[in-house]
């Protein structure tokens, strides 16, 4: 399927980032069970959204396009992006986020449009939450 096909072009798309944690701290919870516990909540979105999901920043299904076609098409960075055409939804972790912030880096912004030049700038920041925190994660996923 061509990227252009893609049902997931005429909704909205949002970017969730992890945004709590639900760890009471009065007890010793070993570190490989908090991150169990996190990827936990980040994948409940199945049943819905958790609200420990923050919205971030959201744009068109084609602004999304438009953005993501400032990369490199044989990049990681566009092959991890576009995936979320075709399936609705991609999880970004702290083992992405070296990866796409050189891929956004690397895009000119003197070619994006103004919406793409803020997503940029946006995915930007969101990455260096996530690396300041890499137990929080963000989630890309369309909706109505």
């Amino acid at each position: 399927m061509a990227v252009s096909e893609s049902r997931h072009l005429e909704g909205q798309v949002y970017f969730y980032r992890l945004s709590r944690k639900f760890v009471d701290n009065k007890y010793d919870v070993p570190e490989e069970a908090k991150q169990i516990m996190y990827y936990s909540l980040t994948i409940g979105h199945h049943l819905g959204i958790v609200d420990c999901l923050k919205s971030e920043m959201q744009c068109s299904g084609h602004e999304y396009l438009a953005w993501i076609s400032g990369l490199d098409e044989h990049s990681e960075a566009y092959r991890k992006l576009k995936g979320f055409l075709m399936f609705g939804e991609i999880t970004v972790f702290p083992e992405h986020i070296h990866m796409l912030a050189l891929a956004q880096d690397r895009i000119d912004s003197t070619t994006q449009s103004e919406k793409s030049q803020q997503l940029t700038k946006g995915m930007i920041a969101i990455l260096n939450a996530i690396y300041n925190e890499p137990t929080m994660y963000l989630m890309i996923r369309g909706g109505a």
